[in-house]
């Protein structure tokens, strides 16, 4: 919910140029994600 293609296509993005993503509030480096946003998606998000 809430990630639409562009916000998906810039993590993806993200994640190629910096690596891996550490922990699930290294997405608020992502175009797009803030922190309202990423509450939203929080419970959904894993990085492993």
């Amino acid at each position: 919910p809430g990630v639409g293609p562009s916000t998906a296509r810039a993590i993806v993005e993200h994640r190629e140029r910096y690596g891996p993503y550490a922990t699930v509030d290294d997405l608020l480096a992502v175009r797009g994600i803030g922190p309202a946003k990423l509450a939203e998606m929080r419970a959904m998000v894993a990085v492993s």
